[in-house]
């Protein structure tokens, strides 16, 4: 199954997460979408809930699922810490999502699209791939010849507050992953027990 490319809003609002990161999905129409979004619906069985929990952050992440099972299988041969912690920490330290992280874009979709187009470099080297794994340490950079792009300088301007495990150079648009981060600095809302058992079973 391939990336999927279609409406954000429609999977944010089936799924009940702001895939944006705004809550403007929600916010608008907190229910899902369809003739009978706003109608009842049957108690979801436990497999239910753990598909739901993983197609959230699959979905959050902007992956195919091979992609997401693939990382999940990686995540599981770290010896330290726990399966479902590590599997968010990889997730995190995916080049997209450091992108989206410095600020250098207001959506992870965004952020895909100016690694993908090559606007972004690691180390003084340009990477086009938005699932290279960044190491601790590395510098995130705008190329020179895209730092005066407009989508980048206004996500810039507009962001609010970074994570504590990055860190930002706004002058020079650039920035680095300081240190892993922890289970704490990630999202409370995602349940990665649930990932854990619905991958188990299969």
């Amino acid at each position: 199954m391939s990336r999927y490319t279609g409406p954000s809003w429609k999977i944010s609002r089936r799924l009940g997460v702001s895939l944006s990161g705004t809550g403007k999905e929600l916010a608008r129409r907190p229910y899902a979408p369809g003739d009978h979004g706003q109608g009842r619906r049957g108690k979801v069985s436990e497999y239910g809930t753990q598909l739901r929990e993983k197609q959230k952050l699959r979905f959050t992440y902007g992956m195919s699922e091979r992609q997401f099972a693939n990382l999940f299988l990686k995540a599981g041969k770290i010896r330290k810490g726990t399966h479902g912690t590590n599997f968010l920490v990889l997730l995190e330290r995916r080049l997209d999502n450091i992108v989206y992280r410095l600020g250098l874009a207001t959506t992870r979709r965004q952020a895909r699209q100016l690694v993908n187009h090559g606007h972004i470099t690691v180390d003084g080297k340009r990477v086009d791939i938005p699932s290279y794994e960044v190491k601790v340490g590395q510098e995130i950079a705008v190329r020179d010849k895209s730092k005066k792009m407009v989508v980048i300088t206004a996500a810039v301007e507009a962001v609010v507050g970074r994570p504590s495990y990055v860190e930002f150079d706004a002058e020079n648009l650039k920035g680095s992953l300081v240190r892993l981060p922890e289970r704490e600095d990630l999202d409370a809302d995602i349940d990665e027990s649930l990932i854990v058992e619905y991958y188990n079973k299969l």
